[in-house]
């Protein structure tokens, strides 16, 4: 391995998500729709102002673990 190639230095690609899964999640704050954002690999709540984390491609549904949306977000 080469030091220019440290995996620890790089992230892996997003892992798309299944529409099939989209259509049977929800919010678990408000039990509203969710919208998948490609760019930063989360699931956005827009009733609930969160954003949910996608990790090795499984949504992390925890409302402690979700990202608060900026103003601009919404």
């Amino acid at each position: 391995m080469t030091a220019d190639k440290d995996p620890a230095m790089t992230s892996p690609p997003p892992t798309a998500v299944d529409p099939r899964l989209l259509e049977i999640l929800v919010c678990p704050v408000t039990r509203g729709p969710l919208e998948y954002d490609r760019t930063r690999n989360e699931l956005i709540s827009r009733s609930a102002r969160l954003a949910y984390p996608i990790r090795d491609g499984a949504p992390v549904m925890l409302p402690d673990e979700a990202r608060p949306l900026e103003e601009g977000e919404a």
